[in-house]
């Protein structure tokens, strides 16, 4: 941010704090930029007559289209107070960086730090917060003491209370993230998965299949298929939620899973409520987990279950993420056929006499897609 662009106050001292400074001296592009004047809320007003305020639990005021927060006690007070090390960092106008005692070498050495022994306590939602820039910052490593706090507030039962639209803020962060996996084996590491994600506590002790299809855990496999799909947050969110049937299979039937795709649909529809998700959210999730391993499988299935799988996913509006997913999950290169057999399919239309009939008409525009389909890749198994 050039000098000129920095805020004036009424000569009230203005510091730019937090991410943006962080993502500054590593050299990236802040995406917002938080400031905190030092005065109380009175002398803020008086000077500044046009400033809204907008924060309800906590100072927030809006002026000029950018958010002020007065400091909690003095400068070096703030800081202490902060989420992290990283984040405990303030930049004057005048381009002066002040620090928290170890906020520039964690910065340095890539360290996710607490930057007060009670800093998780004061705010359990910094637990998440945590979670989010391990996703975002791949290359650092999380602090002991920051899984120790973890783990105290995980016990403490304080996580409880955290409102569901804060956590899914940061998760909507982590899903966007470059290693959105790292949301999972962090809260995990730090054993606060439950109560907001208590449907993968036992992932890591389950099996995600037979040796011949999966060398793992289930929460290894979703760990990895959500990074390999990682730069679509929906589709990231479509790979967390996709095997969560395989949590509640019967130990006897171990490592097989069977029935696991229908056993999915209530914890993926669970969670996305309990996180308070987008809708689209919710039937993605849904969708994720009724139909993957019919797309794994694909070029098995016969015409018509080929074309209900087509169009399912195509009226939800997913053919991205779903097939970008089943991808990712089987292993398979689908997309060139799903492409080829999604314009057969969409390229079918009634004739006029069997328009207007209501479920007539969907029963009879089904069968004449599915015997396009047939003879479409009949053709195609010719030319092979």
């Amino acid at each position: 941010m050039a000098i000129e662009d920095w805020p004036e106050l009424g000569r009230i001292p203005v510091y730019l704090v937090g991410g943006a400074v962080r993502d500054r001296l590593l050299g990236r592009t802040p995406r917002e930029y938080d400031f905190a004047f030092d005065a109380d809320e009175s002398t803020f007003l008086q000077r500044n007559p046009e400033a809204r305020k907008v924060g309800k639990t906590v100072s927030v005021f809006l002026l000029g289209g950018r958010e002020f927060m007065p400091l909690e006690g003095t400068l070096e007070d703030d800081l202490q107070r902060r989420d992290l090390t990283i984040n405990a960092l303030a930049e004057d106008r005048e381009g002066r960086v002040y620090a928290h005692p170890d906020a520039l070498s964690d910065l340095k050495d890539g360290v996710l730090r607490p930057a007060s022994p009670t800093s998780f306590r004061d705010e359990p939602v910094r637990v998440f917060r945590l979670a989010r820039m391990a996703c975002e910052l791949p290359s650092f490593t999380v602090h002991p003491e920051a899984v120790a706090q973890m783990r105290a507030v995980a016990e403490s039962g304080l996580l409880e209370a955290v409102p569901a639209e804060r956590i899914e803020r940061e998760l909507m962060k982590a899903l966007a993230s470059p290693k959105p996996s790292r949301w999972l084996s962090v809260l995990t590491d730090g054993g606060c998965l439950s109560p907001w994600f208590r449907e993968l506590e036992d992932a890591m002790n389950i099996p995600a299949g037979p040796l011949a299809y999966h060398s793992g855990s289930v929460m290894a496999h979703l760990m990895d298929v959500m990074d390999a799909v990682a730069g679509d947050p929906l589709c990231v969110w479509m790979a967390l939620c996709h095997d969560l049937g395989k949590i509640g299979t019967d130990p006897a039937l171990l490592p097989h899973h069977y029935g696991h795709e229908q056993r999915g649909v209530e914890p993926a529809a669970n969670l996305a409520a309990r996180l308070a998700m987008p809708s689209r959210y919710v039937s993605a999730g849904v969708l994720s987990s009724q139909l993957h391993m019919k797309a794994g499988i694909y070029e098995m299935l016969r015409p018509g279950t080929r074309c209900d799988l087509l169009m399912q996913v195509h009226g939800a509006g997913l053919d991205g993420p779903f097939w970008t997913l089943a991808e990712a999950d089987s292993g398979r290169s689908l997309r060139p056929i799903i492409k080829e057999d999604l314009g057969v399919l969409l390229g079918v239309s009634l004739p006029p006499e069997w328009r207007n009939r209501g479920r007539e008409s969907g029963r009879r525009l089904r069968a004449m897609r599915c015997q396009a389909l047939a003879v479409h890749t009949a053709k195609r198994k010719r030319t092979a």
